[in-house]
């Protein structure tokens, strides 16, 4: 090999070494150094970095942020910008910096103003929780000038309070914050050994889902929504934003839904001021409830959000949840709690210590002792034999440090020396001593005032305010806008959007599935493209409703190879995309002679004429479908006919073959359901409607559309609605300060329309609503509980039945206590009732 060779080759070696070596340091220096938190104080090095500088410069007044950055770039080695940004966003978690200024503003995505101009201290709490030189693990800065703490001795689960986001090499860590009042009942709570919850609780409000959210750990998710309030029929207000949103981000995706065509909205206008408040403007013929589905199936109003908590531990990252960062930050905490106990008690028996050798140096007089000495060691040695008779009272070895401490005593010192006042020093010493004792020997104990006396300090004003709350699943298909128009070429087998000169089909979404059914008996499902071809002679083609198992299939087909004809029902309810299904028995030369779909399982009645030439002696009859059972796609059938076929017409139409649909009403999310959840309304056929009570004394009539809304919080009761039953409701007016009950019946039913049956005036309210044909209640009234008197007052019997509009009886004064009605299992009706939600 040559020389030239022998080179190259040992270069590209080193090259490659020199690759490995530096990269690898590179990943881990950004990994421990930049990017993911500490577990044991929940900061980055700039943000330690930042508290450490400013711990520096505290004398209890403000500081030019600027001031702030340079003084940190004594310990961090980066630029000015990157330290100012870290500065912002500490102050915006409004947890260890107080700030005073512009600091922009989280929920708008309005940026600080620049350094020189705003100013910053570190807040109590941060003083309290952060900071103790005694307990903290010292190292050299970057350029060896300084001493920057290895971490902060904090005291507190800062990182579940403030979160944290960072991007490494290779991996990274997304913690949410937490509730800080929770945080501390659920460190006060493992320290009780008693078990905890912890959920995220976001600073811009909102609500989230928190069913998987898998306690922050690699492989959860939450959902996280804007509140939508209906201002009006034709308004819609969105009163704050979902975590890591701007209202700037969250309008563009609002008009980026409507120039796409998934909603339809006139305008959307930011009114945010001190609270987050967008009005959008609806498009005629939109309803609200249709539009805040829309809004939250394709805006940012609701986003999801995937936590990975990553954090240092012993220079290495590992991946935990909440609830082992909880456990991990009390833990320390309690060994803090230790540390400062136990070098206050060090501190303290020295203090005793050298105040009993002064007490008694300057009491017994052995200052006297020195006055003959003539050297150092012999006025020494002189106090020390002075000190021997007493030496069994100390609680420690005299040492030499101490008799020379006691040669330093100011002559002044001696002459103004208070045996009384150096008793009660002494007393006050030892009553503290036996204190940190108690609570070293009680550390769990004292741990717990710990936490007590934070929440009791701080916790004022951090209440939750992200409302935890369980999210119906919005199908967007269900609630997409028909934004495009489906074109169909029925003999040439093509569908799409771009077949303008084709047959219009229907209008539909451009995120819906087409289901397809063709004269050989074959049915498809495709996306909405532009130009799909789903094979020749398509005799029907709809929107698709995955899961509908309503809508039925009422189909009659020749078999191609007996020649014998078929009729089946059947559903399509789940199917794979693209894929072609045979409905016949699968022959070549089948053919369909009759479909009909029908939205309710209707079964009707078809005229069937066979050929002419045929040998059957009745040629014409009629085939009900209501004899036939509803089975799968892939059933044969039952046989029709085993001569041809000339023609299948319509003649009647059935009536349906299914049986009415229950509907549940699920209190967790405010929404109707055919799955289950909740409370059992009743069975629902077309025209059936929903009747529900509010507080404010209004009631509301809707039809049971999946897509009906209702205001959980302030409900009183929902139920079918029958309109010969008799509402009897008791409501309490506040300013005659009397409750009145009254009975009617519903009048005004159009649908969607709030009407108020109670008197109007403010403080009014709905206490108790009722569809009994005879309720009685329970009325409890007195000044005190232990002198209530009960009063049951048969409803039916003391009211006449009035019109809706009436104010009612008066049937109590304002000392009432509490409204009850008694069941109809204990008044002896069996007509079941729906439940009433309180």
């Amino acid at each position: 090999m040559s020389e030239e060779n022998k080179h190259s080759e040992q270069g590209s070696v080193l090259i490659s070494e020199m690759y490995e070596s530096w990269f690898l340091d590179y990943a881990s220096y950004v990994i421990l150094e930049r990017a993911v938190p500490a577990a044991e104080d929940g900061l980055k090095p700039v943000q330690r970095r930042i508290l450490h500088a400013m711990r520096e410069m505290d004398d209890g007044r403000f500081n030019k942020i600027a001031n702030v950055i340079g003084q940190t770039m004594q310990y961090h080695p980066h630029g000015d910008a990157s330290i100012g940004d870290a500065i912002v966003n500490l102050g915006q978690k409004d947890l260890l910096i107080e700030t005073q200024g512009n600091w922009g503003d989280v929920r708008t995505g309005d940026s600080a103003a620049a350094s020189r101009y705003i100013e910053g201290r570190l807040s109590k709490f941060a003083l309290e929780v952060a900071f103790n030189a005694k307990t903290t693990e010292w190292q050299l800065s970057y350029d060896g000038r300084k001493n920057e703490p290895v971490t902060l001795p904090m005291k507190f689960p800062l990182l579940l309070a403030q979160g944290a986001e960072g991007i490494a090499v290779g991996l990274s860590t997304k913690i949410l914050p937490h509730n800080f009042c929770e945080i501390l009942d659920a460190a006060i709570k493992y320290l009780k050994g008693r078990k905890f919850e912890l959920y995220p609780d976001f600073p811009n409000g909102g609500m989230i889902d928190v069913s998987n959210y898998n306690d922050g750990a690699r492989g959860g998710k939450v959902r996280v929504r804007a509140h939508i309030e209906e201002a009006d029929k034709k308004t819609l207000l969105i009163k704050d934003v979902p975590y890591g949103i701007t209202t700037t981000q969250l309008v563009d995706s609002i008009l980026k839904a409507n120039d796409s065509g998934k909603i339809k909205i006139k305008s959307v206008t930011d009114n945010t001021a001190k609270n987050v408040e967008l009005a959008v403007q609806l498009a005629p013929g939109v309803t609200t409830d249709q539009t805040i589905d829309a809004l939250y199936a394709f805006t940012d109003c609701e986003i999801s959000i995937s936590p990975n908590a990553c954090v240092i531990l012993d220079d290495k990252p590992h991946f935990v949840g909440a609830t082992d960062l909880l456990k991990r930050s009390v833990d320390d905490t309690k060994a803090l709690l230790l540390k400062e106990l136990e070098i206050k008690l060090g501190e303290l028996e020295d203090n005793w210590h050298y105040s009993s050798l002064e007490k008694i140096f300057i009491e017994k007089r052995i200052y006297r002792d020195i006055e003959e000495q003539t050297t150092w060691e012999g006025v020494l040695g002189a106090i020390d034999n002075g000190l021997k008779p007493y030496k069994k009272r100390f609680r420690r070895e005299i040492v030499m440090d101490d008799i020379v401490r006691l040669t330093e005593i100011r002559i002044k010192r001696i002459s103004k020396f208070d045996s009384f006042k150096a008793d009660e020093h002494i007393k006050a010493l030892e009553a503290e001593i036996e204190e940190v004792k108690n609570n070293i020997a009680n550390l769990n104990d004292y741990s717990i005032r710990y936490y007590e006396n934070l929440l009791k300090k701080y916790g004022k004003g951090r209440e939750r305010v992200t409302e935890i709350r369980q999210f119906e699943t919005i199908q967007a298909t269900t609630v997409a806008i028909a934004n495009t128009k489906l074109y169909v070429n029925y003999k040439e087998g093509f569908i799409g959007t771009g077949l303008k000169k084709d047959e219009f089909a229907f209008d539909c979404s451009d995120i819906d599935n087409i289901i397809v059914f063709r004269k050989d008996g074959k049915m498809t499902i495709t996306k909405v493209a532009d130009k799909t071809f789903v094979g020749k002679d398509i005799i029907h083609l709809a929107i698709f409703q995955k899961n509908d198992e309503r809508t039925t299939y009422n189909m009659i087909y020749v078999d191609g190879k007996t020649g014998i004809s078929y009729g089946k029902r059947f559903n399509v309810t789940g199917i794979t995309r693209d894929k072609e299904y045979d409905l016949t028995k699968g022959n070549p030369n089948s053919k369909v002679q009759y479909l009909s779909i029908n939205a309710n399982g209707e079964a009707e009645i078809v005229t069937i004429t066979l050929s002419p030439g045929c040998t059957a002696r009745n040629k014409v009859f009629d085939f009900p479908f209501e004899e036939l059972e509803i089975k799968s796609r892939s059933a044969q059938g039952n046989q029709v006919t085993k001569y041809p076929i000339k023609s299948v017409k319509f003649k009647e139409k059935g009536r349906s073959t299914l049986s009415a649909q229950k509907i549940w009403y699920d209190t967790a999310t405010g929404r109707l359901n055919k799955d289950g959840r909740g409370t059992l309304l009743g069975r629902f056929e077309e025209g059936d409607r929903i009747i529900s009570f509010y507080k404010d004394g209004s009631y509301e009539l809707t039809d049971f559309e999946l897509t009906n809304r209702f205001e959980t919080d302030n409900l009183l009761r929902i139920e079918k609605f029958a309109p010969e039953k008799v509402i009897s409701a008791v409501y309490y007016d506040a300013k005659a300060g009397q409750y009145n009950a009254k009975r009617f019946m519903i009048e005004s039913q159009t649908l969607k329309n709030r009407y108020l049956f109670i008197k109007e005036g403010e403080g009014n309210r709905l206490e108790l609503v009722s569809t009994q044909p005879e309720p009685v209640i329970v009325v409890k009234t007195g000044k005190k509980k232990s002198e209530l008197t009960e009063e049951e007052i048969a409803l039916s019997e003391r009211l006449d039945i009035t019109g809706w509009k009436t104010v009612g009886t008066r049937i109590a004064s304002n000392d009432v206590k509490e409204i009850s009605l008694i069941s109809e299992e204990e008044t002896g009706h069996s007509e079941q009732e729906a439940p009433t939600l309180f």
